[in-house]
């Protein structure tokens, strides 16, 4: 058994506990949504998504579903 990779392993999971050690800066997901598939990206605190709720208010049910999933570990979202 290796004890190196175990202490490891336990301190992941401390950092895994405390996500103020986290900043996203970019990411692009596939948002699996009621009725459709969305493609949903984060740059340097802003979002994008091509649902049309998205297109004409800036923010949608997708992209305010993932700050709340990422509080704390993405910047405050760039209001337009």
């Amino acid at each position: 058994m290796d004890y190196g990779l175990i202490g490891k392993l336990e301190k992941a999971k401390r950092y895994a506990e405390d996500h103020t050690r986290f900043r996203f800066n970019k990411f692009e997901l596939t948002f699996h949504g009621d009725n459709n598939e969305h493609k949903v990206s984060y740059d340097s605190g802003a979002f994008q998504c091509d649902c049309e709720f998205f297109i004409t208010h800036e923010r949608c049910g997708h992209t305010m579903a993932l700050e709340i999933l990422l509080k704390d570990m993405i910047a405050e979202p760039v209001q337009t």
